[in-house]
């Protein structure tokens, strides 16, 4: 039995397991470790190669592998679990999934998650909190809408509408509105501007950050992409290079249709959905309010045939799959957006 060459371990809350082998791949170590405990046993074994799910807490501890000399590297954990099955055992536990970590990370096909650094992520929890808040002012917001419903009182889609519906409820000499009911909606409605607030801050904060990262502004220069789009992008793809081309980014956003191909015949269906969702709904977003806004778009040949042939849910998509490839293209050769035409 040789010396430790590969560890894996099972991340969690208190409790981690650990699976290390030699080179020729014996098992030299199965052992629990506390929270506490981590650190010092990484301290006191020499550098190796460490695998790691990505998942909750896996950025930080990579990030304090690196400081003690290990190599650690992340892996998507749909990418694990084929290894619990087919190389350790059918019972999932956390020994057999620190065994698969180990197995798998060790494979010279795996594909590895790139560590982010303290920065990016915490240009992501910005983005993090805010959809948060989004979401909590829609449900606020259809709240107050659903209440008024009762009284008859009813107004237009549209976020921009409510200040309609907030102005009838702060107005105390408005009968439609009994007064048992509207000092519980003004609670409702003070919860709306709260989170309006705060949502409008964490942009000032993202528009702070955009400004200083030259990736982010190199990307705001693609038509359709802003500093929350290109903030998210710069944050999110620590390295570009990872991707072999642009098709390749997109496919990992899930903007690439699902495959089901055999015997040489091609299927294709809808979009895979695969991928971060978060920067897919983004640039899908994004492309229909190019589509509905912008004169550029609506001239474009490309597009305009696009449109002609498929339904504007399609072509959204389609010009945030290209928008995507666009944005590898501008972070893999670190250069700005020339051409003011959509089409390629």
């Amino acid at each position: 039995m040789g010396d430790i060459t590969t560890i894996g371990i099972d991340l969690a809350k208190n409790i981690f397991q650990v699976h290390a082998v030699d080179e020729a791949g014996s098992v030299v170590m199965r052992k629990r470790l506390r929270r506490g405990q981590v650190l010092a046993f990484f301290a006191g074994i020499p550098s190796c190669l460490v695998g790691l799910e990505a998942c909750a807490t896996a950025h930080h501890w990579a990030r304090e592998l690196i400081a003690l000399g290990h190599e650690p590297r992340l892996m998507p954990p749909t990418y694990v679990k084929a290894y619990v099955k087919a190389y350790v055992k059918r019972n999932k536990h956390d020994v057999a999934d620190a065994e698969a970590i180990c197995e798998a990370v060790r494979r010279p096909s795996m594909r590895f998650v790139p560590i982010k650094t303290a920065e990016q992520q915490s240009a992501l929890m910005m983005h993090r909190a805010r959809d948060l808040l989004i979401r909590q002012r829609t449900m606020l917001v259809n709240a107050l809408r659903g209440h008024l419903a009762e009284f008859g009182l009813i107004e237009a889609q549209g976020l921009h509408k409510v200040a309609r519906l907030i102005a009838i409820v702060m107005d105390e000499t408005d009968g439609r509105v009994p007064d048992i009911a509207r000092q519980v909606l003004k609670v409702i409605v003070n919860q709306i501007e709260d989170t309006q607030t705060r949502i409008a801050g964490l942009e000032t904060q993202v528009l702070a950050w955009h400004k200083s990262n030259p990736v982010s502004q190199r990307l705001a220069t693609i038509p359709g992409i802003g500093p929350i789009i290109a903030t998210a992008i710069a944050a999110t793809v620590a390295d570009p290079n990872i991707f072999r081309s642009g098709r390749e980014f997109a496919a990992w956003l899930g903007l690439v249709p699902r495959q089901n191909s055999t015997g040489g015949k091609a299927r294709l269906g809808g979009i895979s959905k695969r991928g971060d969702s978060y920067l897919r709904r983004l640039l899908v977003n994004s492309a229909h309010t190019v589509l509905l806004c912008s004169k550029q778009a609506k001239n474009d040949p490309w597009l305009t045939s696009l449109l002609s042939r498929k339904p504007r849910l399609v072509a959204a998509v389609a010009l945030a799959n290209k928008t995507a490839r666009v944005a590898w293209a501008i972070m893999s050769r670190q250069d700005t957006y020339r051409h003011a035409a959509l089409a390629a």
